[in-house]
């Protein structure tokens, strides 16, 4: 592709009507990746700057290279940008030439819930007969095959790559508010957005909650002309979507008190909760395949983006009754002792409170709870974390998670430091955590693990376990 049609969907493509000759082969922002004839993109990352390495581009084989900082080369052109990784969305984009406009998108952020949320909607479609790819945390799903996924929103140049291989009639992602700060996202406008709820977390990259927020709500702005948001308004951040959205005119469908309200009925301790959810016509119950009361909303979220889509509402509820949940999202394993083992990504006081009174709304005589905190992230809400699973939790193991380049020892200290105010213990070595746990376990407890979800382990540990579901599975074959 001719690197002046690419440099057209920048807005300075001007003064770089020269380079109409030159032809590009690839684009890539690792330099270790490069390839004769490929066009770089140097980005200013957190922990490498792309700059540095332009040199080694050069050498490689490079036709040019674009970036932030202004820097003279006589080798190949050099095209100074505003914002590299915007930049980037943008050629991704022109290079792959996605068919978007034949399929329908749908974007789902929030702080908890998205995955789940993700996979209802596709669980929900696909038994209609209507085929989704989708992009998650857990798992990217192009044409019927799974790859692998490591971020929530995946970088521009796979998406669009992906995007331009999908075949499917709807379009699924997940947005993290990385996502759409570093724009990964930027380019696609979407036929549906959906706000979960927002929690204390990602303080470490937002300066405070209501930065964070605003980041959040920028998503809806990559609405179509004729696009809609669904929005969760049983919390207050969500209400104050719908005031924000409302005052700028967008169509916006409110699950919440006055609208569309919800009423989560639990007949005794032993029935699962099912939700009564009441449309302008009727009244109907939602019970998703799936505990907890935060997939009631999670589902009633699904549900209405399924029925804009116009399906049945009874197929709907039917299909919400068939799914089987999330890998890594209240996974749950039996035990020999007759406890049972929960495996869940919950990582914030908000998602400790759903997952912990779910296990005990489920029978749980005992709740054991292992989990940790990752390095280099938002410190603040450790406390509330530990505040919340003392209170409705048993007895507590504190534990690793990544360490993202904190020494081991710095944050050993750290969990012993946590570990004053609550009721449990500090095993530095996750799968030997996990494994005390289980030999600790009684008929009728339930381990709850949270944090990690499906994600590998970023450093070994004792036993021969590169995730917590490896872990459980071994500690389990024993």
């Amino acid at each position: 592709m001719k690197l002046s049609q690419l440099l057209e969907t920048i807005d300075e493509h001007d003064e770089w009507r020269p380079f109409h000759h030159i032809e590009v082969n690839g684009i890539a922002t690792n330099s270790k990746l490069i390839q004769q004839n490929d066009l770089f993109i140097a980005i200013s990352g957190y922990r490498h700057d792309g700059h540095h390495f332009i040199q080694d581009v050069v050498e490689a084989g490079a036709a040019a290279i674009i970036g932030e900082k202004e820097i003279h080369l006589r080798e190949i052109p050099y095209i100074r940008t505003a914002n590299s990784r915007k930049a980037l969305a943008r050629l991704a984009k022109a290079y792959y030439r996605p068919r978007l406009d034949k399929k329908v998108l749908i974007g789902v952020t929030g702080t908890n819930g998205k995955t789940t949320t993700c996979f209802m909607i596709k669980h929900i479609l696909e038994q209609a007969g209507i085929s989704c790819s989708m992009f998650t945390s857990v798992q990217n799903m192009v044409n019927g095959q799974k790859r692998a996924s490591s971020l929530t929103t995946i970088d521009p140049l796979n998406l669009y790559k992906l995007l331009s291989d999908s075949q499917d009639d709807v379009i699924i992602m997940e947005v993290s508010s990385h996502g759409i700060a570093q724009f990964r996202v930027e380019g696609i406008e979407f036929d549906y957005c959906l706000f979960t709820n927002l929690d204390h977390e990602h303080l470490d990259y937002h300066k405070d909650m209501d930065e964070y927020f605003r980041v959040k709500t920028k998503l809806f702005q990559q609405l179509k002309p004729k696009g809609k948001a669904i929005v969760n308004a049983y919390n207050e951040w969500g209400k104050k979507v719908v005031q924000e959205l409302r005052s700028r005119g967008q169509a916006t469908h409110v699950i919440g008190h006055e609208e569309y309200p919800l009423q989560i009925i639990r007949n005794n301790q032993k029935e699962r909760a099912i939700a009564l959810m009441k449309t302008k016509e009727k009244s109907l119950e939602l019970k998703p395949g799936v505990l907890g009361i935060h997939n009631l909303y999670n589902a009633a979220m699904a549900f209405w983006t399924a029925r804009m889509l116009h399906l049945n509402e009874e197929e709907i509820i039917g299909s919400l009754m068939s799914f089987k949940g999330v890998p890594g999202r209240f996974e749950m394993f039996p035990h020999q002792s007759e406890a049972t083992i929960v495996i869940d990504y919950a990582h914030t006081a908000d998602a400790f409170f759903h997952c912990l009174n779910t296990a005990r709304y489920d029978g749980a005589k005992r709740i054991i709870h292992v989990f940790g905190f990752r390095g280099s992230r938002d410190e603040s809400k450790r406390q509330q974390m530990v505040k919340m699973s003392s209170r409705l939790s048993d007895f507590i193991i504190l534990t690793l998670d990544d360490l993202n380049g904190i020494l081991y020892e710095e944050m050993v200290s750290q969990l012993h430091l946590l570990n004053e105010a609550s009721k449990g213990i500090v095993i530095p070595d996750r799968t030997l955590a996990i494994e005390y746990a289980v030999k600790h376990a009684r008929k009728g407890d339930w381990i709850v693990i949270t944090g990690k979800g499906t994600e590998t382990y970023q450093q070994s540990f004792s036993l021969p376990a590169r995730s917590d579901v490896e872990t459980v599975r071994f500690i389990c074959s024993q």
